[in-house]
């Protein structure tokens, strides 16, 4: 460890009522060395099942030092063999992490430039292959078994891409995986002749996987120095193993973050300075699916519009993390006035540029971890991912079989917009409406189900780009300024393997509404029946079938196939 890393300092300004709860719960972790009990990886910390096989994280920093040679070294390779492009395959923990970096720190000097695949929109998948210059593309395959259903198809696509363009041979020197020993990843790399095979931690779940060879072969790839940065994180792991847990960061963040979450202040609401502000997308789903199961969550929010305090309920929780370089005197004049009008706001400022990222890596995991031991839950597991996964492949299976999708008859149509429900949300917004049926009156009716403690979430299965964005920000400012409530956005697929757990796992308190659309150009899985527009249907229709099942509040919109006419008629409805 580098002695001249600074540790990133945080502060915490706490209404009078939760500060005393939060001494009592340090107090008691210092007292009862909870803390030497999370390094031994006692399960007793949480509920006395398998955590303790979920906790190699904790050592990453460390190990990974025996890494950065064999780092350097394939990172040099990749320069001299003249690489221009790299494109990682993969979901949730295998590719928000490297997208962290990839936008912090930017294109480094003549390292490759990356680009991540993490949606089965057929848009975005040509998108990414018409990004990179496949004859000169390292191509990174990131699977911790191998057997979730996105990164193989888009492996299977990418892959038939590169041997059309540069032949068996040399495409299989353009292959990488990063993947868990045994796995079926590992075999298809070995049967297909990859380049290389970098191995995860079977202890290390995909979530806190950042620190592992699943973030820092992709560092490497981007000209990141791996040496450098993992000393950030080894500085922060030192400071997590201080037995007083009040001065111990990961710890005193995660008492805070668990201790909030029990008293109602739920709702977790990020902000960052410009430069880090990817950040919230890897919290959003090491904090959501960690968190969010047993009818209890932590709901991050992040990317939300700033509100006058007034606006705010007592389910809110704010974190704010800074640059050294931010001079956002709004933001801090902002933050201040939350202060004072009684909500919790947690202050981290980050040294060393996207360098200091590395310790909120393993300051994040250890909170999250430590939150869950106080929420009385595991945070490890993410049973209700696994349940939408399950329908999504009764769906794809069937259309294997029969080349079509479930039949679907829509509540309502009009205006190029159809609107569907199960039969509990149908009746309950037919009812709302009365006998006069309309777009307006479904979406008002929806919006009117929010009530205090609240969120509502948007689920966009749509293509993930700058003007879909900026629309689906204002829908979601409308409904926030009508509502109050907490609002939150998730691009499908990739939602579901982050905040998805928590909407179907968490508390009774989300609204969603999701967004569907037509497909102006499908594109097919090489050797399968069905097309990524198929896939992606499947995962909308499973998301929405889980969310039924468990008997959340929410209405799906199809948008037809102008997608931003949809979602123009959507906002003015809704404004």
């Amino acid at each position: 460890m580098s002695d001249a890393v600074v540790l990133n300092p945080q502060q915490f300004a706490l209404p009078a009522a939760l500060a005393a709860t939060i001494d009592d719960i340090r107090s008691t972790w210092t007292r009862e060395k909870k803390v030497a009990a999370l390094w031994k990886k006692d399960a007793r910390l949480w509920t006395n099942s398998d955590e303790g096989r979920w906790l190699g994280w904790l050592d990453a920093p460390e190990r990974a030092r025996e890494l950065v040679p064999e780092l350097t070294a394939f990172a040099d390779e990749i320069h001299r063999e003249g690489f221009t492009h790299a494109l990682l395959l993969g979901m949730g923990g295998s590719s928000l992490a490297p997208e962290v970096l990839r936008l912090s720190f930017g294109r480094l000097g003549s390292a490759p430039d990356f680009a991540i695949l993490d949606s089965t929109d057929p848009a975005q998948v040509l998108a990414a292959e018409a990004r990179c210059d496949l004859a000169r593309t390292l191509v990174i395959v990131a699977s911790k078994s191998g057997s979730t259903l996105e990164p193989n198809v888009f492996l299977q696509y990418i892959h038939a891409r590169l041997r059309d363009t540069v032949g068996d041979a040399r495409a299989a020197r353009q292959m990488v995986a990063i993947t868990d020993p045994g796995s079926k990843m590992q075999q298809v790399a070995e049967r297909e002749h990859f380049r290389h095979v970098f191995f995860g931690d079977p202890s290390i779940g995909g979530r806190y996987s950042a620190l592992s060879p699943f973030g820092l072969v992709p560092a490497a790839v981007m000209g990141i120095d791996v040496a450098r940065f993992l000393s950030h994180a080894q500085a922060m792991a030192a400071a997590c193993r201080r037995d007083d847990a009040a001065d111990n960061p990961g710890v005193a963040l995660g008492v805070l973050l668990g201790a909030a979450a029990a008293a109602g202040r739920d709702k977790l609401t990020i902000t960052t300075s410009p430069g880090i502000f990817d950040l919230g997308a890897w919290l959003e789903q090491l904090i959501a699916e960690s968190t969010g199961k047993l009818g209890k969550a932590i709901i991050p929010v992040d990317l939300e519009g700033r509100m006058p305090p007034g606006h705010y309920g007592a389910d809110r929780v704010f974190v704010s993390l800074t640059t050294e370089s931010d001079t956002d005197e709004a933001r801090s004049a902002w933050l201040g006035a939350i202060e004072a009008a009684g909500h919790p706001v947690i202050r981290i400022r980050v040294s060393d540029g996207a360098y200091g990222l590395a310790q909120e890596f393993f300051r994040w995991e250890v909170a999250t971890a430590v939150a869950g031991a106080v929420m009385g839950l595991h945070p490890f597991d993410q049973p209700d991912v696994e349940a939408a996964k399950i329908a999504t492949r009764a769906i794809t299976s069937a259309y294997e079989t029969t080349g079509a999708l479930p039949a679907e008859s829509p509540l309502f149509a009009a205006d190029g917009l159809a609107f569907y429900a199960d039969a509990a949300n149908a009746a309950a917004l037919t009812a709302a409406c009365g006998r006069d049926v309309s777009a307006r009156r479904l979406l008002d009716a929806h919006v009117a189900r929010v009530d205090a403690g609240d969120y509502v979430a948007l689920l966009a299965y749509l293509e993930m780009n700058a003007r879909h964005a900026g629309v689906v920000a204002d829908i979601r400012g409308a409904i926030a300024h009508r509502t109050k409530a907490a609002t939150c956005v998730g691009f499908g697929p990739r939602f579901l393997h982050s905040t998805g757990q928590a909407y179907k796992g968490g508390g009774h308190n989300g609204v969603f509404l999701q967004f569907t659309a037509d497909d102006a150009r499908d594109v097919q899985v090489p050797g399968q029946r069905f097309t990524f527009g198929v896939v992606k249907a499947a995962q909308a229709l499973g998301d929405l079938q889980v969310l039924n099942e468990r008997g959340r509040r929410a209405l799906r919109v199809h948008l037809g196939a102008d997608v931003a006419a949809g979602l123009a008629q959507v906002l003015r409805l809704l404004a």
